[in-house]
């Protein structure tokens, strides 16, 4: 297949610049699309070109398969990048574009919906002899029938829906007499989320990790793991923070799950990147728990400790051309962290907490990288996920990774919003986390009525001094950006790259 000479990203914020710049990698032009949100938005900037798609509302932009599939064959590109979120996991979108002559950049239409049914994955993978959780996926099976599958699974039992993720429509039963009424919650929340009410029934397994692998495959079943990564700090289904190698892992069982993890991909004749999740109980069993379609939000520390680019991979791989590594070419080096910075109130039930962004600091020092969708000017906005950034923090030893993970915050300065900066700083210098000791429930053991310390006295002036330093520009500016509208100009440049609101410490 020959090279591509433009590819459409189908998504925003920080993967779509992430995208942009593997494509500039490439020598291929990058084409951003825009709902009315996003029109100055930092994609659109760095893109080569970037076309209109609708409202501010994905459901009426980022979402509408027809509009984004035209977009591209007009602005002729050869692929698309759906990034992830949004329509990354979507089978339909992939067959839209193989029959509108693109390439979808990820797997196939057929994996992505084997695996995006957690049913019939769990089933595809008790055939291929993959470990799963005990429970019970058969179909068909009245309420009266389902109960007795739960006694004899063992309580605490999981009702969990079928399709979709991110926790919707699963309940832990405890009781016996609880389980019908959660049955019936599960199927309404699966019903309303997913529009398909399924679900099945496994057992809850008690402070487990949540240890991913990340797969990758080629066109000429070519079939690999590039290790894995410890991802058991989350706050409702979602994770916050995650590290490579995982704490729990030694080469023994690591080699394990990867075989497995390549079984899988098997199993599912997977191609282009993916993950497979496990679950790893106290008794270091481990069991398949599903597989992401698509690439990670925290692949940038599986690319710090094996050293390469899993975004240029994936371009590649579309292009048809093998993989660049075989399975004795990964090696892990060091240790790598992952903090996801959100706009939100970790105090206040981790609410989004959407505005400008007035003023944004990156950290510096060594094995630091700082991978974001917003600039000082630019907005987080309310329709769409409420990420600032991802900051990455590589060290020769886990300890090292964790305290440069920790300066790194410290250091990082943002004004105009209410972010999880400091509640991220808490969870890594928790003592069990400095331990090593995690697990999914984590968070509401160790941390559940986390509050943030008051500023001192000097940095609370600083911060607000600053921030009506920073309005009172932003009211009275002739600039203008892209497409002529007004940007918050940048009033800190000739002040130098000076702490606000988390130097030092306390």
């Amino acid at each position: 297949m020959s090279k591509f000479s433009k590819i459409l990203i189908a998504n925003r914020g920080e993967i779509a610049v992430r995208v942009i710049r593997a494509c500039r990698e490439l020598g291929i032009k990058a084409v951003a699309v825009y709902s009315e949100a996003d029109k100055t938005a930092m994609h659109v900037r760095e893109a080569d070109e970037a076309h209109p798609i609708g409202p501010a509302p994905a459901a009426e932009s980022y979402l509408r398969q027809d509009v984004l599939v035209e977009t591209a064959v007009k602005a002729g590109c050869g692929a698309i990048h759906p990034g992830y979120g949004f329509l990354a996991e979507n089978a339909g979108f992939a067959e839209l574009c193989g029959k509108s002559g693109l390439v979808f950049i990820g797997s196939s239409s057929q994996s992505i919906r084997l695996l995006g049914d957690k049913m019939a994955s769990r089933q595809c993978m008790q055939r291929a002899g993959v470990p799963v959780i005990p429970g019970c996926d058969k179909p068909g099976l009245s309420d009266a029938d389902l109960a007795r599958e739960a006694e004899a699974i063992g309580y605490p039992v999981l009702v969990k829906a079928a399709a979709g993720g991110g926790g919707k429509g699963m309940r832990v039963v405890h009781d016996p007499a609880d389980f019908q009424k959660s049955l019936e919650a599960a199927r309404r929340e699966a019903k309303a989320a997913f529009g398909n009410e399924t679900v099945f029934l496994e057992r809850f397994l008690i402070e487990p990790r949540h240890v991913e692998f990340q797969i990758f495959g080629d066109a000429f079943g070519h079939r690999i793991h590039l290790c894995e990564r410890e991802c058991s700090i989350q706050r409702r289904h979602q994770k916050i923070i995650e590290e490579t190698p995982s704490p729990a892992l030694d080469p023994e069982l690591r080699a394990r799950m990867g075989e497995a993890a390549v079984q899988v991909a098997a199993a599912a004749d997977y191609y282009n990147a993916g993950t497979v999740e496990f679950l790893l109980d106290k008794s270091r069993k481990f069991y398949f728990l599903e597989v992401n379609t698509r690439i990670q939000v925290e692949h940038p520390i599986t690319e710090a400790v094996i050293g390469v680019d899993l975004v240029v991979e994936q371009i590649r791989v579309a292009m048809g051309q093998e993989l660049s590594w075989s399975q004795s070419d990964i090696k892990q080096r060091g240790h790598a962290v992952e903090c996801r910075l959100y706009a939100e109130d970790a105090a206040n039930g981790f609410l989004p907490a959407a505005g400008p962004v007035l003023f944004l600091q990156e950290p510096l020092g060594p094995g630091l990288r700082f991978d974001s969708g917003v600039q000082t000017g630019d907005q987080v906005s309310v329709f769409y996920d409420p990420i600032i950034a991802k900051l990455v923090a590589f060290g020769q030893s886990r300890e090292v990774a964790v305290q440069r993970s920790i300066n790194a915050l410290q250091q990082t300065a943002i004004l105009g919003l209410t972010t999880n900066r400091e509640f991220l700083m808490a969870v890594l210098q928790h003592p069990e986390f400095q331990a090593g000791n995690l697990h999914i429930g984590f968070l509401s053991q160790h941390l559940p009525d986390w509050k943030p310390a008051p500023p001192v006295d000097d940095e609370l002036i600083l911060s607000l001094t600053l921030a009506g330093l920073a309005g009172k520009y932003n009211s009275n500016s002739n600039n203008s950006s892209l497409n002529g509208e007004p940007r918050i100009p940048d009033p800190w440049q000739s002040v130098g790259a000076w702490q606000i609101c988390g130097g030092g410490s306390r």
